[in-house]
């Protein structure tokens, strides 16, 4: 089962965005974060690595009181409406998570209080005054995301207070040109108010050194963050005039003021698998991902969040110390439908729900990794995901299967007991072999979309085989070669399913349930066993009209 036979296994820590829980979610989202993680979670622990794969939603970001405040209820509804919905998505595309949770647990309120009050202790945060923008005609501080405007940068005319996803620069409500609240339209104006802020500037030189050390990173995620050092850290506010937040575990700056958003939630990697360690039993289990040097930690994204993954939260382990940081940071570029970002908020293409409603997860699945944007903006139409799933899912890969099972059960019965295997067969096995070192290298680079590629490449391979050898021709002849032809089919189908395993695991299961193994490799060539029936597993896949 182990790749690694002649080393221990590695621990991999798989973090994948919170999404905010305010909202159905939509393609991008799945494409941009948590479709990727899985596959690679599930890739690594088939060859035998311990992953730990965490995320939760979290609970205290601005659009939910956004939310809230424009259906006239309380932010703890929103939370609880969408958190659910977010666990049902789950479920049924079989994301497998080894603890999703919230922000809102006491472990979570713990680990940011300890991370908070250590930076603190060591000079890391201080209290510094600082202009917010205010809501005149409401009478009340605007958090960053309830000011929009012109960007500074680059025009786009809906920047939020707190970043640009136009060009992606992280901002403060002041920079933006003719800010407004979103609350009520007003002309947003500025007041001073004293907050505590994390001093980034202290970390300048260490961040720039370690980011300099780091090979292999997608060239958008390792140049942003570079060139966003270079332009030199500004300290950040990391309290705000919040009512809806994680209270600040020092009472220095008086009422009506919580911890802001973008520095708790990053902390929530640490605290869900601290939660994970406390739910399983063993408390200090979470050390062998976040204390233990060997362990790897990879941080699945979409590309809004490059800076708070590759710039300040590793400024806040570089801070903390003792703390692993990010092995990788592979965030994904969007997902475009009809050339804008997707996004279920401004309409922009369908919800999740809505496709989950009409497509087997594991065909949606494929559709959406046979695109994923990793290193650039992905056009993503229905049209072409409907031909990937009636050419590629339905004729190629469900065919195969289909015809195999089929002929074998049709003519034999039974697997056949086989002739000795002759070059044509012999090749193709020796291919199939190969295939779990190629594939498998693609994953771990995280070039999942290549890997999946490859990896129905193989599907081409084997019907390719059968067309060369007609083991329907040459039954009448020769039924032991027709068993031989057929029985080195079912291996390489074995194989396959375990290659598309990451991607589909739903129906790679059905077809590897089905097929009697004498052994048992999950990433790896299989033994068939003879002599006894195939099960039933019908249409993998049903075709679109």
């Amino acid at each position: 089962k182990n790749r690694y036979p002649y080393c221990m296994s590695k621990n991999i820590l798989v973090a994948v965005a919170w999404p905010y829980a305010s909202g159905s979610r939509h393609l991008g989202h799945i494409g941009g974060a948590y479709l990727p993680a899985d596959i690679f979670a599930r890739y690594h622990r088939v060859v035998g690595n311990n992953v730990l794969m965490v995320s939760g939603s979290d609970v205290h970001g601005t659009p939910i009181t956004v939310r809230a405040d424009a259906e006239g209820v309380e932010p703890i509804d929103i939370v609880n409406k969408y958190h659910n919905e977010f666990l049902g998505y789950w479920e049924k595309l079989g994301i497998s998570w080894d603890n999703y949770t919230t922000t809102m647990t006491d472990t979570h309120i713990e680990v940011v209080h300890d991370i908070f009050n250590k930076l603190l202790e060591k000079g890391f945060i201080d209290k510094q005054k600082s202009l917010q923008a205010y809501d005149p005609g409401e009478n009340k501080f605007l958090p960053d995301r309830y000011v929009e405007g012109t960007c500074p940068y680059c025009s786009y005319s809906e920047a939020r207070g707190d970043q640009c996803d136009s060009c992606s620069k992280t901002l403060d409500p002041e920079e933006l040109i003719n800010p407004i609240s979103k609350i009520s339209g007003n002309k947003a104006e500025f007041k001073e108010t004293e907050h505590f802020f994390l001093k980034l500037s202290l970390l300048e030189d260490q961040l720039a050194s370690w980011l300099d050390e780091k090979e292999g990173w997608r060239p958008h995620v390792i140049n942003w963050a570079k060139s966003f050092v270079k332009d030199g850290l500004q300290d950040r506010a990391i309290t705000r005039d919040l009512d809806w937040g994680i209270e600040i575990p020092v009472d220095d700056l008086g009422s009506g003021k919580k911890i802001y958003v973008w520095f708790e939630a990053v902390i929530g990697y640490l605290s869900a698998s601290k939660e994970w360690a406390k739910n399983n039993g063993n408390e200090k289990e979470w050390t062998e991902w976040w204390n233990n040097e060997s362990a790897e930690t990879y941080y699945f994204i979409g590309k809004d969040n490059v800076p708070f993954h590759a710039v300040i939260w590793p400024s806040i382990l570089l801070a903390y110390e003792g703390l692993n940081l990010p092995t990788n940071v592979p965030a994904n570029q969007y997902i475009l439908v009809k050339g804008e970002k997707a996004s279920a908020s401004r309409g922009v293409g369908k919800t999740l729900q809505e496709y989950l409603d009409e497509w087997n997860p594991d065909a949606l699945r494929y559709a959406l990794a046979s695109a994923l944007p990793e290193q650039s903006d992905t056009e993503i139409s229905e049209d072409e995901m409907i031909r990937r799933n009636n050419e590629e899912l339905v004729a190629a890969w469900g065919n195969l299967v289909q015809r195999v099972f089929t002929q074998i059960q049709n003519n034999f019965s039974k697997i056949s007991e086989i002739d000795e295997a002759n070059d044509v067969d012999k090749k193709l096995l020796k291919e199939m072999s190969e295939s779990y070192d190629i594939v498998g290298q693609l994953i771990e680079k995280v070039e999942l979309k290549t890997s999946l590629q490859e990896s129905m490449r193989y599907v081409s391979k084997v019907n390719g085989y059968l067309n060369e050898t007609e083991p329907w021709k040459v039954i009448k002849e020769d039924e032991k070669r027709a068993g031989r032809i057929l029985y080195t089919a079912l291996e390489a189908i074995d194989s396959c399913a375990n290659l598309l395993y990451p991607f589909m695991p739903s129906t790679s299961d059905l077809v590897r349930s089905a097929i009697p193994r004498e052994t048992e490799n999950l990433w790896g060539l299989n033994k068939i066993k003879t002599g006894v029936e195939l099960k039933e597993i019908g249409l993998l896949f049903n075709k679109f009209d």
